[in-house]
């Protein structure tokens, strides 16, 4: 496949709360949805970090609820200054069962085209499942993006351009490889475990993130390749129990939200998958053009393409929609805030009329998700889109084009499809996970 990757700077972790406790981390998850311009309370326990919403920072935000769990990915930064302080006000039995990941990682994003959307996760996640890199799986309605522990970096960098047909995109500040300009900020620190962990006791020790680690299980050899990933990727799913299913009556639409400029045409694209990317720089986003013609980015710092915030362009109607649709507790709504591509929204069909004429694509079509409850696994698992993706696209009939998405989230996985495939991919996958006896 042709395509053309771009680490996004920043470092994310991944957070994992309970629906039970949505409502206990509204007002945390809120509060990393407001303005730059908003500091934290000067009360809160972190270190000095000022306005956490610092442009350097805005780089990649998703936010997904589902019949399974709440998940954020959101900056390292933000994990310790807003959730840190909420999770620590928890019970110790509440605490539990939150999870964070102790990993940092790098998020890139993939413009590609010409192939179908099976195809394309599959192409994606296969090398670097054999590789033994562990990834999460982002489509959006522009994208793709793939979240790797940092520690990793260069292991991607290597694999993909192994593979062929890949396109870095130079960021200032790497080498003549690539490596140090991607998805790192100067001065930024890599965590080298590559272990998960789950809150334990608030009170056990030194206080903060590193006093409240129990660690996970390590991964296992990778496979040798595609046809042994599928089948470890399926033994590992049904030893832990994992059951594909879908949720009655759940339908999603998959779409783009206006923006405050006319960027896209009017305040946002219409090309979305499979209609061609507008604007100049191949990501159907073009970056902001100070009056002296100049990039505007941020001064005081290294010098780099244009940071927009999401903040700059969201439109406003749609920044409160989004609010009033997690407010609303809703039964499924992924949002996907990145530097340089418009926002994108998976969402329950239901919310649709909430967002009106905010919302840009196709709010007509019905897709359904078959969600994969990935709780029992450690957050470094590897192979589980790439085999999952694999076995459908091999065998879903021939004559189908597999317009298939993938969504990871912290603790789940959610394979979207069309009505009509989605029921030929549950007769594939639920006899592969089957219990014996």
């Amino acid at each position: 496949m042709n395509a053309q990757i771009t680490f996004l700077d920043g470092t994310l972790r991944l957070i994992h709360i309970p629906l039970p406790l949505y409502s206990t981390f509204l007002q945390p998850i809120l509060q990393i949805l407001l303005p730059p311009s908003q500091p934290l309370p000067s009360a809160t326990p972190s270190p000095p970090v000022g306005n956490f919403h610092h442009q350097d920072e805005t780089t990649f935000l998703n936010i997904s609820i589902t019949p399974l769990e709440c998940s954020v990915v959101c900056p390292s930064s933000w994990a310790r200054a807003v959730f840190e302080p909420a999770i620590a006000r928890l019970p110790e039995d509440q605490a539990k069962t939150i999870s964070v990941s102790k990993d940092a990682y790098a998020v890139f994003s993939v413009i590609s085209a010409g192939m179908d959307a099976g195809s394309r996760v599959v192409d994606l996640t296969c090398p670097l499942a054999l590789a033994g890199i562990p990834i999460f799986f982002i489509t959006t309605y522009y994208s793709d993006f793939i979240l790797v522990p940092t520690k990793d970096r260069r292991a991607v960098v290597e694999t993909l351009r192994a593979k062929g047909g890949f396109v870095f995109v130079e960021e200032e500040g790497g080498d003549e490889n690539g490596f140090d300009g991607y998805g790192s900020r100067r001065g930024s620190v890599t965590m080298a475990s590559g272990m998960g962990y789950h809150y334990a006791s608030a009170s056990s020790g030194n206080g903060g993130l590193s006093g409240m680690l129990t660690p996970m299980m390590p991964t296992t050899p990778p496979p040798s390749d595609a046809g042994e990933l599928q089948l470890k990727t399926f033994e590992t799913l049904k030893r832990r129990n994992v059951v594909p299913f879908v949720e009655p009556g759940l339908r999603l639409v998959h779409c783009s939200g206006r923006e405050k400029t006319s960027i896209h045409g009017g305040g946002g694209g219409e090309g979305g998958r499979g209609h061609g990317h507008s604007g100049g720089n191949g990501t159907g986003y073009g970056g902001e053009i100070d009056g002296d013609g100049s990039a505007n980015g941020g001064a005081g710092y290294y010098p780099r393409r244009r940071r927009n915030s999401w903040i700059d362009t969201v439109d406003t109607k749609l920044y409160t929609s989004i609010i009033s649709a997690l407010v609303s507790q809703p039964r499924f709504l992924s949002v996907t805030l990145a530097q340089d591509d418009p926002p994108s929204l998976l969402l329950d069909k239901a919310l649709v009329d909430m967002f009106g004429d905010s919302l840009v694509g196709p709010t007509e079509g019905t897709l359904v998700p078959i969600f994969l409850d990935l709780v029992n696994l450690p957050f470094e698992a590897t192979g589980i889109v790439s085999g999952v993706a694999g076995r459908l696209v091999k065998d879903m009939p021939m004559a189908e084009s597999v317009e298939l998405s993938y969504l990871s989230t912290a603790r789940a996985g959610a394979v979207i499809l069309s009505c009509e495939q989605a029921v030929t991919a549950l007769g594939i996958l639920e006899p592969l996970l089957k219990s014996q006896g």
